[in-house]
């Protein structure tokens, strides 16, 4: 691995603490403080992303070496490590100072393209800002990080990636629903790419506290780095990059309603300025249609990120940002445009993917109100969402609907859902024939929008339960699906949530505990 070529470039441009000690503590108006790693002496390679890996720059496993770094045991003379400070509103409130708690950062890598790329350990000790823990990650939680966050990349969603996941050879006592019933669980270390950590709270951090010179350091390097698109002497260029992140923002949540994913917990730190998704914790894909579904137990009874909410928050999450950069913007019209434009451009967006998803070849006047009642139907009627459009590309009038709809049911099917059924399918046929393309090309728009595998936490739950008893069976058939979600490799994970894992522990319900 090209080890010797990771940098810091984040460590000479920022004010930050160079002391490199981890005690928890406030470090106002800086960006950073350098950190050691946890050193684990029996950490334990499970998986590397070896093709991630090529990709990026950082190549391939060449000695024991690198796989002392992949476990955050012994690192090159050349990495110097360090957490980033940031703020943010968590659940709609200001939380002050948060920072990488259980994140520290190598550094960055730039491959043969000029990409770069940073590279950071997730439970690899602990930082400044751990908050009164101890920087730790258990395998639970780093095993669903690693998976969904490549299931998502295959899918097509904008997000960071994994590069390995490792046994730290710790046990770390976690309360899995924080209901006082904390255990020991194998602890694990996981590294994990993207273009770039940055996060709304990066730039709410240091505004907060009026540092406007770094604030306008910080942005410049934003776009210096990653938004080419930015002409650097237009005179309202800052203003065009919070356009840019509102954009990217939207589309990456059109792809969450896409595919059904929720987050769980969209505060403003959890929110990248690149559009990534990013974060993993009590995350969900939707099994059963709901709008009001949240997988996080924290977030009850309010339901502040239910999949129904994500777009609104994200625009919520805009309007604090955009309340960060002011100061370099300094025009309240052009920001309100902005967010207004957020609400009008994902709707927009939204519709046109809901189209593809049921194989329309454009968006009609009417289409609207069927979107809407297509989406009370499937949660009157408590329909898997993933398995009803796999059945809806291969459903024909002289189909028996009942025997071909019959497994996307999570309800008994009663004659008032027979009806209702009956009648959206007259409706959907009717609609589709005023498409202009053919039947085989519109088939085939909904083979590249709607997935056939989707990783449900039903599946990763037993995969976790399979990897603390040694077993690595169930992973190496996810990690094939995931990276052919659009195809059915395995027909066995192309079926809706079995009912024993209805209000399970760590499968139906989670919470932020990691």
């Amino acid at each position: 691995m090209n080890l010797d070529q990771i940098k810091q470039p984040f460590l000479d441009r920022f004010p930050g603490d160079f002391s490199g000690i981890p005690r928890q503590r406030q470090t106002p108006k800086i960006l950073f403080s350098t950190t050691e790693i946890a050193h684990f002496d029996t950490s334990e390679l499970i998986i590397f992303n070896e093709k991630l890996s090529e990709e990026i720059g950082l190549g391939t496993i060449e000695n024991e070496a690198d796989k002392d770094f992949l476990n955050a045991k012994i690192l090159p003379e050349n990495v110097k490590t360090y957490a980033t400070a940031y703020a943010g509103h968590q659940f709609g409130n200001w939380a002050g100072q948060l920072g990488d708690g259980r994140a520290i950062f190598a550094g960055e890598i730039e491959n043969s393209e000029g990409e770069k790329t940073e590279i950071q350990w997730k439970g690899a000790g602990a930082t400044p800002y751990s908050r009164h823990a101890d920087g730790r990650a258990v395998l639970r939680s780093s095993v669903r990080e690693y998976l969904m966050s490549e299931a998502m990349h295959h899918l097509g969603i904008p997000t960071t990636r994994a590069l390995s996941l490792s046994y730290s050879g710790e046990q770390v006592v976690r309360d899995l629903l924080y209901d006082g019933n904390a255990t020991y669980e194998k602890g694990a270390v996981m590294t994990r790419t993207a273009p770039s950590f940055l996060r709304f709270g990066h730039f709410e951090w240091i505004s907060a506290q009026n540092e406007h010179t770094t604030l306008q350091q910080l942005t410049d390097f934003t776009l210096e780095n990653y938004f080419p698109e930015v002409d650097r002497n237009h005179p309202h260029q800052y203003a065009e990059f919070f356009r840019i992140v509102a954009e990217k923002t939207a589309d990456m949540l059109v792809e969450w309603f896409r595919v059904g994913f929720v987050h769980g917990v969209m505060n403003t730190d959890n929110m990248s300025i690149l559009g990534l998704t990013i974060d993993y914790g009590p995350f969900s894909f939707l099994d059963e249609y709901d709008l009001n579904f949240t997988p996080n137990t924290t977030d009850l009874p309010g339901r502040r990120y239910a999949f129904g909410n994500q777009a609104k928050i994200a625009q919520w999450n805009l309007w604090q940002l955009a309340n960060a950069l002011f100061p370099l913007i300094k025009n309240e019209s052009t920001l309100e445009k902005i967010l207004n434009d957020f609400n009008t451009n994902f709707w927009i967006k939204h519709d046109e993917m809901m189209a593809r998803k049921f194989g329309f070849d454009r968006v009609l006047p009417s289409d609207g109100e069927f979107f809407t009642e297509a989406q009370q139907f499937m949660q009157d009627l408590e329909i898997d969402y993933t398995l009803f459009f796999k059945q809806l590309e291969t459903y024909t009038p002289n189909v028996a609907y009942k025997t071909h709809f019959k497994e996307v049911f999570y309800s008994r099917v009663t004659e008032d859902h027979d009806k209702k059924l009956k009648d959206f399918l007259n409706t959907y046929r009717s609609r589709l024939a005023e498409n202009t393309i053919s039947t085989t090309d519109s088939l085939e728009m909904m083979r590249r929008t709607n997935p056939k595998f989707i990783l449900r936490n039903y599946l990763l739950f037993e995969c976790i339960n399979e990897l603390n008893e040694g077993k690595k069976e169930l992973l190496t058939k996810l990690l094939i699906a995931l990276e052919n979600p659009y195809e059915e490799i395995y027909p066995e994970f192309s079926l809706k949530r079995p009912s024993f894992y209805d209000g399970q522990a760590g499968c139906s319900t989670l919470s932020c505990s990691s």
